[in-house]
Parts: structure tokens; sequence; C-alpha cells
């Protein structure tokens, strides 16, 4: 039974893993960058959907509220820091990113306070028994469906969609995709909203789940986020969903057999070291 409650333990904060992941991989999959903001944007809508929430919005309309002004600051990077840069050597971009993040840590302090935010009336912390003596919070359950439904609505959108094709196309040639009519602007541009969107609902779940926000709450998810999408090979979203449910359970597991030598966070980087050192090119990509 422990067993059973450590991999469900370990599925709900992989699904939080993946959701800041995945908005990473689409950033990547594009223009190859590696974009240590986007934690900004997780903390950016984690704090609108508590003030949103506090204000009597509901639940719904704070989570749109999340996601729209996630997706609207990441499109804001894109265009301000990014696009100047997409000439230049991959770190160049990595070092605007770095400092793009450590802005938005000193900002969010600045205009919240240093001692964090939480919700008036957390929703969302009743207890739900799944028999065999499974308890799980609302919240809990809720982000994992909620997972589903936006990896579900994401693969729908790039299988069936016209601008989901044109993203693909323009990942594989740009030239190419451009010459044929496709926007390079308005698809960076979607992929951007879409991936700080995802951001965004991540860091309300994450606000749900611990009733406290603060200016540093992204430092580790951005952390793992990046050992994620290397696990799960760089720009791929199948790769990114599976190694970020991998490291969860990794972590669930670590924590009770391995706790009393290394804390959680250690536990997920020994395991990226174990994995870079086997298999570099991560656990779900070809060589």
């Amino acid at each position: 039974m422990l067993i059973v409650e450590l991999i469900a333990q370990g599925l709900v904060q992989g699904s939080i893993y993946a959701l800041i992941a995945l908005g990473l991989t689409l950033v990547y999959g594009l223009l190859r960058i590696l974009h240590v903001a986007h934690a900004s944007l997780f903390t950016l809508g984690a704090y609108v959907g508590v003030l949103a929430a506090n204000a009597g919005s509901g639940l719904v309309p704070a989570f749109a509220a999340a996601m729209l002004a996630a997706g609207a600051a990441g499109v804001l990077m894109f265009r301000l820091a990014y696009q100047p840069l997409l000439t230049q050597p991959p770190f160049v971009a990595l070092i605007a990113s770095i400092g793009l993040y450590i802005a938005s840590e000193e900002t969010f302090r600045i205009i919240f306070g240093a001692q964090g935010l939480s919700f008036a009336a957390p929703p969302l912390q009743a207890q739900v028994a799944l028999g065999g003596g499974l308890h799980f919070k609302q919240a809990e359950l809720m982000v994992m469906a909620g997972t589903v439904v936006i990896i579900g609505i994401l693969a729908w959108l790039q299988s069936r969609t016209r601008i989901g094709v044109a993203c693909q196309a323009t990942v594989t040639d740009p030239q190419m995709a451009e010459s044929f009519g496709i926007s390079l602007r308005k698809v960076r541009d979607i992929n951007f909203f879409v991936g700080s969107a995802l951001a965004g609902f991540a860091g309300v779940w994450v606000a749900l789940l611990n009733n406290l926000v603060e200016p540093t709450m992204g430092s580790v998810p951005s952390y793992k986020a990046l050992a994620i999408i290397v696990l799960g090979g760089l720009g791929s979203v199948p790769g990114t969903l599976a190694a970020a449910l991998v490291l969860g359970v990794i972590e669930a597991f670590g924590t009770i057999y391995l706790g009393k030598l290394l804390d959680r966070n250690a536990i997920a980087f020994a395991f990226l070291i174990l994995v870079l050192m086997l298999r570099p090119q991560g656990l779900f990509a070809r060589r």
C-alpha cells in the first residue's frame, strides 16, 4: 500500500513538473532557447491567481486571469528580450533569460513583499478517500485531471489545427515555412503565449497545494524543469511529459528511502547526474 501511495504522490508532483516543463520544451523546440525566465511566469501566475481568488472572482476566473497574465508576459519577454537576440549565439539569450528571472524575482519582492501571499479561504482542501486507505486533497486530484486535459488540448492543437501544423513546420524548417506564407512572428508569439500560460496554470496549482506564494517560489521548479527537458530529450513534448512523471515518482520514493541521506531536491539532481552519465541524450531521445 505504501508503494501505491508513493506512486500516486509522485504522479501529483510530476503533473506539476510537466505543466512547467512543457512550456520550456515548446520554447526550446521552436527557438533553441533555454528560457530560464519561464519560472518567473510560473510565479506571476500564482500571484495573479491568489489575488483574483481573494478578490472574490472564483477559482475558474482566477485560473483564467493567471493564464492570461502569464501568457501576455511571456509574449512581452519574447519581443523585448529574445527576438532581438535570435541571430546571436544561444548563450547570449540564456544570459538574458537569467537576468530577466533575477529582475522578476526582485520585482515581485518589491510589489508584493518578501513574506508571501496566501488564499484567504483556500479552496479544494477537503480530503477524498479513494479506497484502500488512500486519501488525497481535492486539489491533488484536480491537478492530475487538469494536466491530462491540458495535455489533450495541446496534442489536439498540434495535430489538428492549422496553427499547430504551422508550429511544426516552423520547427522543422523556418525559412521554408515562411516561404509558404507562415508568419514566423505570429507562430512564435502563440508558442510563447501557450507555454507561458501553462506556467501560470501550474503556478496557481502550486499555490493551492501549498497555500503560499512567494517571490522565490520559481527557483527550484525552474532548475527541475531544465533537468526534465534534458531527461526527456531536448524539445520532445512526449519525452518531457514522461520525464516529469518519472522524476516525480523518483522523488516520492527517494524521500522515503533516501531521506536521511539526501533531501528531495538533491535526489532529483542525483538522478539527473546518473542519467547524464549513462544516457547523455536523455531517457526518451534517440541517439
